[in-house]
């Protein structure tokens, strides 16, 4: 039997937001048994709440948003993903912008902050979703899809395809407890094509993206230094592991091949209806 678990104390963290480039201070405290985990927007009249459950879902544009009674967060995947690993239940994140800051471009600082942080067992017994059948969501062609297994454990497998020569096809499987995700995932960053930045930034999105944090290619080769050489198929097992703790903690094995959020949450969406447990 798994107890519910929260941090140990408050813990802040400053940075910009990945796709509105505004500063964010962002604070994530403990919270009581079967709160789940809750954003708050303290920037806002009453500090409305937003609860991190797939059912929240209402845009994935480059990330994922969360919306309840008109108020929004997006890019909560990368923060998502690090509370999963983490094995945090119940905590409350405080943000005074719309988007938690992007930081390195992965999940590490986050994974790190909350280590930092001290994690304490609750009173009350974790909700623990064992899948009892196989869920599939296709894309709209035959190389899209994701599937969610029967599995005792929570394992990832994930098939990256980019017809780009530099990219091109990456697979990688793991087996996620805190220690692999640690190390083997959270570094891993977000890409971005050299030629697609400009057109993202008249859209708005990636105002808050540097060499720094965003592993960028363009027909030549990387413009900076990979951390792994299939470094983008480990970021692409970070979002599912973010997208995926929304529907609830999960026992199961996923299996996904050139999927991203909107897949990742229409799976997320489908579980979570079926079996309606949060936090």
């Amino acid at each position: 039997m798994q107890k519910q678990q929260t941090l140990k104390s408050s813990v802040e963290i400053f940075g910009k937001g990945l796709h509105s480039g505004v500063d964010v201070k962002l604070k994530i405290c403990p919270a009581e048994v079967d709160s789940g985990i809750i954003f708050v927007r303290e920037d806002l009249p009453g500090n409305p709440k937003i609860h991190a459950t797939a059912d929240k879902v209402t845009s994935v544009l480059r990330a994922t948003t969360l919306e309840e009674n008109g108020v929004k967060v997006f890019t909560v995947e990368h923060l998502m993903s690090a509370l999963g690993a983490s094995g945090i239940d119940n905590a409350e994140i405080f943000l005074n912008a719309e988007e938690p800051p992007v930081l390195k471009g992965n999940s590490i600082d986050f994974f790190e902050l909350i280590k930092s942080a001290g994690i304490v067992e609750q009173s009350k017994e974790r909700k623990i979703i064992r899948l009892e059948k196989i869920y599939r969501v296709d894309g709209d062609n035959g190389e899209k899809f994701i599937i969610a297994l029967p599995y005792d454990g929570f394992r990832v497998s994930f098939t990256s395809i980019n017809p780009h020569p530099i990219v091109g096809i990456q697979y990688e499987d793991f087996e996620i407890t805190e220690e692999i995700y640690e190390k083997e995932i959270a570094p891993a960053r977000t890409i971005a094509y050299e030629k697609e930045v400009e057109a993202l930034r008249k859209m708005g999105l990636g105002l808050g993206g540097t060499i720094e944090n965003v592993i960028v290619y363009n027909d030549e080769g990387w413009l900076n230094d990979l951390k792994y050489p299939d470094e983008l198929v480990r970021h692409k097992i970070l979002d599912v592991i973010g997208d995926m703790r929304l529907a609830g903690f999960l026992k199961c094995h996923i299996i996904a091949s050139a999927s991203g959020h909107a897949l990742n949450t229409q799976l997320a969406k489908k579980i979570y209806k079926d079996y309606k447990i949060s936090g």
